[in-house]
């Protein structure tokens, strides 16, 4: 719930090893906030955008 973000990191990033796409994995995240807070679905959402820079993956709007 906000300090695990080099462990999302990892996971995200098999996630999008494994085929999943953007919008999906920032569905999941979204889903998260009913779990564990809005504040943490948000860190959650920065830590995606950070993979998805790093990897030059675009995320339709």
């Amino acid at each position: 719930m906000g300090t695990a973000t080099p462990q999302l990191k990892v996971h995200i990033h098999g996630a999008l090893n494994v085929g999943c796409q953007p919008p999906e994995i920032i569905e999941v995240i979204l889903q998260m906030a009913v779990y564990a807070g809005f504040p943490a679905a948000i860190n959650g959402l920065n830590v995606a955008r950070e993979v998805f820079q790093e990897r030059g993956v675009a995320v339709g709007t």
